[in-house]
């Protein structure tokens, strides 16, 4: 579904993405994870051509999107949708004027069809009937909920993700968790999701990357992950500072 070669980007004097390498596969959940700052959400804004890089090449389903204009682009976002960690809503909207945004851009104007998608969305997403709430009257795991059906009405081969259980408490966390993986099942989407929760990326990945001063340092799945022995991969996960490595508490 996606392939990443040699992404470099540059933000000031600080090098963000240092030449990563990266293939997902279609129909796949990959977690990306590493520190915070890491460049995590820069990769994922680079795959829809939010940012342009300074190097590489992102291809999505066999074309090559760097050097694409707005327009070139606008057919390969229908294809991908991004799930923002916020959930960004439009605050002047109701859930139901939300969700069918995306639509009214590509044109569809037929209020029965606009209903119809968007009860469908509404549905999937476990909110029946919270058509007509306004944003700032949700719950933060609704607003991820509403900002997720936003991003799939349109049927997008892929989803990325970036942070989606960040400031949910661990039983809403858990709820946007399965809602991923029931969305992989039911619509074979690709899912890419960007996080520091470890929980996280257990529970919803095929396979994990682990992106380390802008390099993909491990690739591959959960298993291979928890029984590496790797000092680097350990300490991340066992949310360890490099001070920390070999400290021992005498009693």
């Amino acid at each position: 579904m996606i392939a990443v070669r040699a992404l470099a980007k540059k933000i000031g004097q600080q090098e963000i993405l240092r030449g990563v390498d990266l293939e997902v596969r279609t129909g796949e959940t990959l977690a990306i994870i590493g520190r915070s700052g890491g460049g995590k959400s820069v990769l994922l804004k680079h795959l829809v051509g939010l940012m342009e890089p300074d190097a590489g090449e992102i291809w999505i389903e066999g074309q090559n999107i760097i050097g694409m204009n707005e327009r070139q682009l606008g057919t390969i976002r229908k294809k991908v949708g991004i799930l923002f960690q916020g959930g960004a809503l439009f605050d002047s909207m109701t859930v139901e004027e939300n969700i069918a945004f995306p639509l009214h851009e590509a044109g569809e104007r037929d209020p029965n069809v606009l209903r119809a998608k968007v009860t469908e969305m509404l549905d999937v997403m476990e909110m029946e009937g919270e058509q007509a709430k306004m944003p700032v009257s949700l719950s933060g795991g609704m607003k991820k909920r509403v900002g997720l059906a936003r991003s799939i009405i349109r049927r997008p081969s892929c989803v990325l993700y970036d942070e989606p259980t960040s400031g949910l408490d661990p039983v809403v966390a858990d709820s946007i968790n399965r809602l991923i993986r029931r969305l992989q099942q039911r619509f074979g989407i690709t899912s890419i999701v960007v996080t520091h929760d470890m929980k996280s990326a257990f529970d919803v990945a095929d396979r994990i990357a682990y992106l380390h001063e802008g390099r993909i340092y491990f690739h591959g799945t959960s298993v291979d992950l928890q029984q590496s022995s790797d000092p680097l991969i350990q300490d991340f996960l066992l949310g360890r500072s490099d001070g920390q490595r070999g400290h021992r508490v005498e009693s």
